[in-house]
């Protein structure tokens, strides 16, 4: 408002001048709060149908800051396929807390209820999950943790972004995203942030934010900023392009299963179209190479030569940029689930999964034809 910028200015002070002792313009200490990270908070929140956002220096740290609202004693109920870096926190790390975290097979929202205890505090849901792109009702799931005392509902958001799904009007407290994805969308930050329309939890998450400390800097909150502008066009984009590559591998011969909601063969296809928005379904798509399941190493030697011939793809871990990227879950993003956890949620040497960017949807179904021609010649 002082000089006409049309862009927000970063706000790389650590500290602000006080007009008086202990009296301030909002700002004090960087940590505490910052113009640039305020700007892009207040607008993540928005775009959520949300009335509050923190943003944090990752997802992971958003979180471990979302479960430290939860004392020692409690219990979590978690889906089962969740984001191998989560399973690592709520493995690891969440016991040394007295939190006790049980993995749930959520596609039918009843196993939810029956895994409810009278400490239940927390239920966290990934929907679509990563990387075996199941479904989580939503709404079904917030009635039935509204339903006891005390329980909160969490939904990373991370896979559809708030262009294609809004968790909170669904009926979840807290949503949370690894901003290091679709809504920055460059590859070029680490941050997370957690959104939620309830006072006394924004709060409570606001105190810990300060008081842990695990705040993104200025010029990230800024580059995240200037990705949300784009989200709309980016996200059109990449649903077209998983549509386009999801519906070319359903017929190729070396495909064993192809996973992604927008298909019609998807089992919760109707329900991916009944809690999403704007017609989407996301950006990614996880496919079986034929032959998964059997004994020996040609399964994996297969996927890796798959993975080696792609030449528009970059076999890399992450999500949710403007660039096309391959990766193998099992000993990849997954890796740190135990051989029957994967096992469990079916994430094996053959399962691949593409996070589908911007570029000319011909040029990346090209490039994967190419690539499972290459695949094909090993036994």
């Amino acid at each position: 408002p002082v000089t006409g910028a049309v862009i927000p200015p970063i706000s790389l002070s650590t500290t602000f001048a006080q007009e008086a002792a202990g009296v301030h313009k909002g700002y004090d200490y960087s940590r505490s709060g910052n113009p640039t990270r305020q700007a892009f908070e207040e607008a993540v929140a928005a775009l959520e149908k949300g009335k509050y956002a923190l943003a944090f220096a990752s997802g992971s740290v958003t979180t471990a800051t979302v479960t430290q609202l939860l004392t020692s004693g409690s219990h979590i109920v978690s889906v089962n396929d969740v984001y191998g870096g989560t399973f690592r926190y709520f493995t690891k790390v969440a016991p040394g807390n007295g939190v006790e975290v049980s993995f749930v097979d959520m596609f039918d929202p009843a196993n939810v209820e029956a895994a409810i205890r009278e400490n239940t505090r927390m239920i966290w849901v990934e929907t679509p999950t990563n990387p075996t792109l199941r479904l989580v009702d939503i709404k079904a799931v917030a009635e039935i943790a509204h339903r006891h005392k005390n329980v909160i509902l969490v939904v990373d958001n991370t896979f559809m972004s708030p262009y294609f799904q809004n968790p909170l009007t669904l009926g979840a407290d807290i949503v949370v995203h690894s901003v290091t994805k679709y809504i920055n969308g460059h590859s070029d930050v680490v941050m997370g942030v957690a959104v939620t329309s309830n006072d006394a939890i924004f709060e409570r998450l606001r105190f810990l934010q300060n008081s842990i400390g695990g705040v993104p800097s200025p010029f990230d909150c800024f580059l995240a900023n200037r990705g949300l502008k784009t989200l709309h066009l980016r996200m059109k984009q990449h649903g077209a392009n998983a549509l386009a590559i999801a519906t070319h591998l359903e017929s190729h011969p070396l495909v064993e299963r192809v996973l992604y909601p927008g298909l019609a063969s998807h089992p919760q296809h109707a329900l991916s179209a009944r809690q999403t928005l704007h017609g989407g379904h996301g950006g990614m798509v996880s496919f079986r190479l034929r032959g998964s399941g059997t004994a020996g190493g040609s399964l994996l030697a297969r996927s890796n030569r798959f993975l080696a011939s792609l030449q528009l793809f970059a076999l890399a871990e992450s999500l949710g940029g403007v660039e096309s990227l391959a990766e193998l879950p099992a000993v990849m993003t997954h890796a740190s689930l135990t051989p029957e956890a994967r096992s469990a949620i079916g994430v094996d040497d053959g399962l691949v999964r593409l996070s589908c960017g911007v570029e000319d949807a011909e040029d990346l179904i090209r490039d994967i034809d190419q690539a499972l021609a290459k695949a094909a010649e090993v036994a």
